[in-house]
């Protein structure tokens, strides 16, 4: 058997072998298939205690020298071999190895690659709509025209998930912020972060301004507390100790929703595509995909033709372009999740293949499900698991958006003013769709959840004599 690959730590940009080191497994094999350098406590404090040099070397780019060079990232991270410790990566050595470890099909690994793509190339349009146009000149001279940003910290540290490439595009604006990035990869996913951080680099951008730290629990918190600002990702017991801390924006469960008003519910097959594409989309691993479709009527006769609908899907094979849903790389986890399913059914109607969990190629996947639940109070009501799941629940139009709970995105199909008042006027509203919109459909030109600029940057009060 091939020795696995190793992945390095990155100290400044600097690739460095460590002597404590994990072994992630090949999601069908269970053998090792890649080894990852592990930053312990003290490298990692030791490395961040000062953190100005990165910062000041930011501040000698203008702008539009950094978005210069995320356009030319853009073009290698997709296209080009890029080095992966003491080895190169090819474009497709990346999408088979991303699958190796997270299980995602080729098929929606090249298309999470795009989603990367994209937004480096674009990124002059993501900064714009992130600082709502404001002339960047501002930041390059710390001032223009009676308006002064100062940044909230030296660095931006990353706790990284594991679940979906496309979550690395939501941190890479910070780079053309001016901001130095310090991240830990998840064990699963160490693979993109590397790569975006080796084509912002051959691109041009200084290497000390890059930590890569893979570590364990204490090492990822030793990262958010070290670094003046931080973004965590994770379920709701691994992020719980960082809410309410102003330093560290979470991105936890979504919790998205497709809402139907009384006034358009009797055409609701009109929208089924949208339902169904909301649900399905990158496996259902996204926090922007539809956990729920909330409807005054109808509800099952909507459950019984999302269920219909999805009754296609299958396991596929990992090359399959056809492929539409994911193994999980950790049997155990689907089979948790599928008893958590079936200890909370009760009061609820489950719609979908039986049995739900089903082994392809000595892999775990759960199919498809939907439940029609009749009350915003079932337990399975306002529920998110790692698959293509959606309850269908019944409310009533007087009750929303009270009755959602925090929402993502909340795509609304309705034309009743009162209601997009109401979710307008709403703060539990992350990201509203007025219209058919699927939920997972992202405008780059728009932040995707809080704001990035905001997070890393605030105003100042700014006087100068003539």
């Amino acid at each position: 058997m091939d020795e696995p690959v190793h992945i390095p730590l990155l100290r400044r940009g600097r690739p460095y072998r460590s002597l404590d080191t994990v072994r992630t497994p090949h999601y069908r094999t269970g053998q090792p298939f890649v080894e990852i350098s592990q930053a312990n406590v003290g490298l990692i404090r030791r490395d961040l205690l000062d953190q100005s040099m990165a910062r000041a070397i930011m501040a000698g780019f203008t702008s539009q020298e950094l978005f210069g060079m995320c356009v030319r990232a853009a073009g290698l991270f997709a296209e080009s071999a890029l080095p992966l410790g003491e080895t190169v990566q090819t474009p497709e050595d990346y999408v088979r190895q991303v699958s190796a470890t997270t299980g995602l099909p080729h098929v929606m690994v090249r298309r999470n690659m795009h989603k990367i793509r994209t937004v480096l190339a674009e990124m002059e349009t993501v900064v714009n709509g992130l600082t709502r146009h404001l002339d960047l000149r501002v930041l390059d001279a710390g001032h223009s025209e009676g308006l002064s940003y100062f940044p909230r910290g030296e660095s931006l540290g990353v706790v990284l998930p594991s679940n979906s490439p496309g979550v690395h595009s939501l941190w890479a604006p910070a780079f053309a912020l001016k901001t130095p990035l310090v991240l830990k990869p998840g064990a699963a996913e160490p693979w993109t972060p590397y790569r975006i951080i080796q084509a912002l680099i051959h691109a041009g951008a200084p290497p000390e301004v890059f930590g890569y730290y893979p570590a364990d629990h204490a090492g990822a918190a030793e990262i958010l507390r070290r670094c003046g600002r931080g973004m965590v990702f994770g379920d709701v017991s691994s992020t719980r100790m960082w809410q309410g801390d102003p330093r560290i924006e979470v991105h936890g469960p979504g919790y998205s929703k497709i809402v139907i008003g009384d006034d358009c519910i009797c055409e609701w097959e009109r929208y089924l595509d949208v339902m169904v594409a909301s649900i399905l989309e990158n496996s259902g691993r996204s926090c922007i995909n539809a956990s729920g479709v909330w409807v005054p009527s109808k509800a099952a006769e909507i459950a019984e033709a999302l269920a219909a609908r999805l009754a296609s899907v299958e396991p596929r094979d990992e090359a399959d372009e056809q492929a539409q849903i994911a193994p999980f790389a950790n049997a155990a986890l689907a089979e948790r999740i599928s008893q958590t399913i079936d200890g909370e059914l009760e009061g609820a109607r489950e719609y979908g293949r039986n049995p739900r969990l089903v082994t392809f190629q000595g892999c775990s996947y759960l199919l498809p499900t939907i439940v029609l639940c009749d009350s915003p109070a079932h337990p399975l009501a306002n529920r998110e698991f790692l698959f293509p799941f959606a309850s269908v629940v019944t409310v009533s139009q007087n009750d929303i958006p009270r009755a959602l709970g925090p929402s993502l995105v909340v795509t609304a199909i309705t034309h009743d003013r009162k209601l997009i008042a109401r979710l307008l006027a709403s703060p539990d509203v992350g990201r509203l769709n007025l219209g058919a919109i699927p939920t997972h459909r992202i405008s780059w030109d728009q932040p995707h959840e809080g704001n990035l600029f905001d997070h890393l940057y605030a105003r100042r009060a700014f006087q100068c004599a003539v």
